[in-house]
């Protein structure tokens, strides 16, 4: 994949007094499609989603969550999943919106679910483009699926990034270091295939974590995994999701569990899918986005029709 011939440059906009969310927006008037990107991303990783998604009639908008890429840090201290979701329902109230359709991936994929549990009243539906899903232990085993086997090999990172963040931060002392870190979950630790990013990919979803204090807000998801960091709320991922739900999964990625279909069948009730996209791994917003975007659009046709429909005159 190659860079798209027109990368949007981001916006700031205020979610609450005072704290910001740098944010790319296209196609201001359709309906509403939020973009929530994840770890070890910013909201570059759906640069090839903006301009199609928008001239297919969603008014697109991908924002950089606190504390990544161009977006105010914290003002709390907070990066947890009411957090993240209190600044996005801000970013719904700036922006006039209702309800939205909600898209993510990775770390964006639990706010999503987080988001649509805790506002209702403010997700239209979902789509998550990877194997997360609400964290239902007892539901599962009930059903018969034995709990997920996390490889050690494969989820190293975790224990680095949840307990000595700090120590790792230091360790990484140069933006190169820092950069050269990010680009392993892109490379040799197998999220996607071989070669999925060349270097010029690289070098620009990889940027923004040339700065030490990013690079660090990124491992607070990590301390709450682990337990290391408070929470400003209960998270809200331990229920099912009601709304309508997509699931697509990229069929080459380490990172995958089993009994996927039947823990979705269990999380999302309402689910369309999960469909398996050979060829892609874990960042399918830039290894496969035609499929993405071709996807979304089908999903969300009705909506789509509904907001082009002319007004008829009882005059």
């Amino acid at each position: 994949m190659v860079l798209p011939a027109e990368v949007i440059a981001p916006v700031w906009i205020e979610v609450r007094e005072g704290h910001r969310l740098a944010v790319r927006r296209q196609g201001a008037g359709g309906v509403p499609l939020l973009l929530i990107h994840g770890f070890p991303c910013t909201s570059r990783i759906w640069s090839h989603n903006l301009v199609p998604l928008a001239e297919a009639g969603f008014d697109v908008v991908a924002p950089d969550l606190r504390g990544y890429g161009d977006s105010d840090f914290a003002p709390d201290d907070f990066y947890d999943f009411n957090a993240f979701t209190t600044d996005l329902t801000g970013l719904f109230d700036t922006l006039g919106w209702d309800r939205a359709v909600v898209a993510g991936h990775d770390l964006g994929a639990m706010i999503a679910i987080d988001l649509a549990n805790r506002h209702p009243d403010r997700v239209d539906r979902l789509v998550i483009l990877d194997d997360s899903m609400p964290d239902l232990k007892d539901a599962f085993a009930a059903a018969g699926i034995p709990p997920l086997d996390l490889k050690p090999a494969v989820y190293d990172y975790q224990r680095r990034q949840g307990h000595h963040a700090d120590a790792l931060v230091a360790e990484l002392d140069t933006p190169e270091r820092r950069r050269r870190y990010v680009a392993e979950f892109y490379g040799h630790r197998l999220w996607c295939p071989p070669d999925a990013f060349g270097e010029e990919d690289l070098a620009f979803l990889t940027e923004p974590y040339g700065d030490a204090a990013r690079l660090r807000a990124s491992f607070v998801d990590y301390e709450i995994v682990m337990g290391t960091r408070p929470l400003s709320a209960p998270e809200m991922t331990d229920r099912p999701v009601r709304q309508s739900t997509l699931v697509l999964i990229g069929e080459d990625q380490v990172t995958v569990g089993d009994h996927i279909e039947e823990r979705c069948a269990i999380a999302f009730p309402e689910a369309v899918g999960p469909f398996w996209v050979k060829g892609a791994g874990h960042f399918m917003p830039w290894e496969r986005p035609d499929t993405v975007n071709r996807a979304i659009r089908s999903f969300c046709g009705d909506l789509l029709v509904a907001r082009n429909q002319p007004v008829l005159s009882l005059g």
